[in-house]
């Protein structure tokens, strides 16, 4: 984060802010037999991927002003069944124009999970509607 836009954690965050958002959406089958990984190994795509996406657009505002929330910073974390339908929601979103990264875990080279950059709310939900809060 810059330094002309670093803020101490939990700092007051702008009225504006607080209707941002960062999804997450993670596979669920990574759990599920066959594969069964272990409940931190998926929940490591999924700060590796949301990671990747506040690094890659750490100069957008929206991303600036979701970490100066700090502690109220707002997380949404979705399943998508399995990695056909995470590709096709990541094809989905770029053709829309929606910032995001797409975490491939190596050396298997399998997709397992997308984050989108800070967003408001209501741009980017239409998009995901069809996705379930991961349980």
């Amino acid at each position: 984060l810059p330094s002309a836009r670093a803020a101490p954690y939990g700092s007051m965050a702008a009225p504006a802010a607080a209707a941002l958002v960062q999804y997450v959406v993670l596979r669920g089958d990574l759990a599920r037999p066959p594969r069964s990984w272990p409940l931190g190994a998926v929940v490591a795509q999924g700060c590796h991927a949301a990671l990747a996406a506040v690094h890659g657009y750490r100069e957008h505002p929206d991303t600036g002003a979701y970490l100066e929330q700090g502690g109220a910073m707002r997380t949404v974390v979705l399943e998508a069944p399995d990695e056909d339908s995470l590709l096709d929601l990541a094809r989905m979103l770029g053709q829309n124009g929606v910032d995001h990264r797409v975490w491939t875990e190596n050396p298997e080279g399998i997709a397992t999970c997308l984050a989108l950059r800070p967003y408001p709310k209501n741009q980017v939900q239409p998009h995901l509607r069809h996705f379930k809060l991961l349980k």
